[in-house]
């Protein structure tokens, strides 16, 4: 039974549930920010971790969450849209907080004493010879603590992109989608004022207990303030007829029952597979600038996880920008007259071209950090407007019912990408520190040949440098080939999308 106000005068609560997606997305964002901010400072003289290592633990959170999206997004639409996000955002709160656990689990696995504190556990650990057997099972209990991450964090998204499609007509979609999408720089932006902080004041352990903490929080908002807006105390009528607007009546003026679309029926239309393509091309850029830019930052630069706070925060706010990119397809469809998806795909070209600008990272930061810090700025808020963007082409296209399970499509494309992208990163940083550094002129490997299979000890470079020696790190044009990388993406992503679907066709 409908509940709506008689007022002429609309009402606007679903710009109330777009600040509860913004805010679930900031959540998620931060929840995933913690490990990149804290691993270097915090974790690896902990645990000896090497580049690889990381690279590692990313790259399966990246191919975990892309497995997890394809049922994520076809759970989502069988729970429906309030219980899936429900348990979306609590399994992930428990992923993240088991983070904080595992170095008491590494010390318990490692010397037989479980009843230990944090502190306690990196006491033991510390009397541990065998630095291999740190490494191999820290990693894996950080990996099993990322799958439980990656299983939730995985809804986010589909339940997001469903909800805005139940409440926003589709000229304003991809605006309000660009609202909450904001979140994920709003989260990547909180992150390094608060992370590194709580780890440095508290303990790593800490950082991602109380981050994680979050998460059950908002349960109890969602709970209280989400229901269908048809049924929604507080849409009135008026409301209600301009968020219905694109629905479609029969002859007796009844809105058409939408059918479920099976898995096998989405991924026989071209409409799946430009959206998964743009995914798979994109998402990793941005993963890949999450999870990489402080130890960029650190690699390069010699910047600890404090004193890169400034500059990730200057990067992140610079990454806010992205709300354009909701508004320009929205423009471009009243004061231009294109249809939803020609407005979309105009508005991503143009936003496919900054990302070019991360060709002169690298060159530039030869000159100051802050150039790399501004263009990584630049190239996230480009990610970001693309992003609400492209998710909102499911919503132009596909039937609501399809919606969270072809954006969980997209997103198991997007996280292969990623996996890609920072499995990648991290095998060819090592191999660049080893194989590309010169020591005074003279190959490192060359002047220390024992490190050919030998790991690198820790501060070594840093060390020499104190010495007086003249280090050119190699890591540095490893750096530059995944900028390059990442520059000409999105114009490969947008050329496939547009080959794949030319014109605008609605899915019945």
């Amino acid at each position: 039974m409908q509940n709506h106000s008689t007022t002429v005068k609309p009402t606007y609560f679903r710009w109330t549930i777009v600040g509860l997606l913004f805010f679930a997305t900031t959540i998620n964002y931060l929840d995933r920010q913690v490990l990149s901010l804290t691993w270097k400072d915090f974790i690896q003289p902990e645990f000896h971790w090497e580049n690889n290592d990381y690279g590692n633990i990313t790259a399966l959170f990246s191919i975990f969450y892309a497995f997890s999206m394809l049922f994520a997004g076809k759970f989502v639409d069988w729970m429906d849209t309030k219980k899936g996000f429900l348990w979306a955002i609590g399994i992930w709160s428990v992923g993240a907080v088991l983070h904080a656990f595992c170095g008491i689990a590494t010390s318990g696995m490692l010397t037989g004493n479980w009843i230990v504190g944090f502190e306690g556990a990196k006491e033991q650990i510390a009397t541990v010879d065998n630095v291999s057997m740190v490494i191999s099972t820290s990693v894996t209990l950080f990996i099993f603590a990322r799958l439980i991450l990656a299983i939730g964090e995985a809804g986010n998204f589909p339940a997001a992109i469903k909800t805005t499609a139940e409440y926003f007509p589709k000229k304003d979609r991809a605006f309000a989608t660009s609202i909450f999408n904001a979140g994920a720089t709003v989260g990547a932006l909180a992150a390094p004022l608060s992370v590194p902080f709580i780890a440095k004041a508290l303990g790593w352990e800490m950082a991602f207990i109380i981050i994680g903490a979050l998460g059950f929080v908002w349960m109890g908002f969602w709970i209280f303030y989400y229901n269908k807006p048809h049924v929604h105390p507080k849409v009135n009528a008026e409301e209600l007829t301009y968020i219905c607007q694109d629905d479609v009546l029969d002859a007796n003026s009844q809105v058409v029952e939408e059918r479920h679309l099976s898995m096998r029926e989405v991924f026989g239309y071209k409409q799946t597979w430009a959206f998964a393509f743009g995914k798979f091309m994109t998402d990793g850029v941005w993963w890949f600038y999450l999870f990489w830019t402080p130890a960029y930052l650190s690699s390069v630069y010699g910047m600890n996880s404090t004193q890169s706070a400034l500059p990730l925060f200057i990067l992140y706010t610079i990454t806010l920008l992205s709300i354009i990119g909701g508004w320009l397809p929205k423009y471009f469809v009243d004061k231009k007259g294109m249809n939803p998806y020609a407005g979309r795909m105009r508005a991503m070209l143009l936003f496919a071209f900054f990302p070019l600008l991360a060709l002169l990272a690298q060159p530039g930061g030869e000159i100051t950090y802050w150039i790399p810090v501004l263009i990584i700025g630049i190239a996230g808020a480009a990610h970001q407007a693309w992003s609400a963007n492209i998710f909102s082409t499911v919503g132009d296209m596909f039937p609501k019912k399809a919606i969270a399970t072809v954006t969980g499509i997209g997103g198991m494309a997007g996280g292969i990408g990623s996996f890609l992208i920072n499995k990648s990163s991290g095998k060819l940083f090592d191999f660049a520190h080893k194989n590309w550094t010169t020591i005074d002129g003279v190959p490192f490997l060359d002047k220390y040949p024992q490190y050919l299979t030998e790991r690198i000890p820790d501060h070594f470079f840093e060390n020499l440098s104190q010495s007086g020696a003249v280090v050119a790190d190699g890591i540095n044009t490893g750096y530059m080939i995944i900028f390059s990388i990442c520059a000409v993406a999105y114009l490969i992503a947008w050329g496939v999308m547009k080959a794949l679907v030319p014109t605008y066709k609605v899915i019945e």
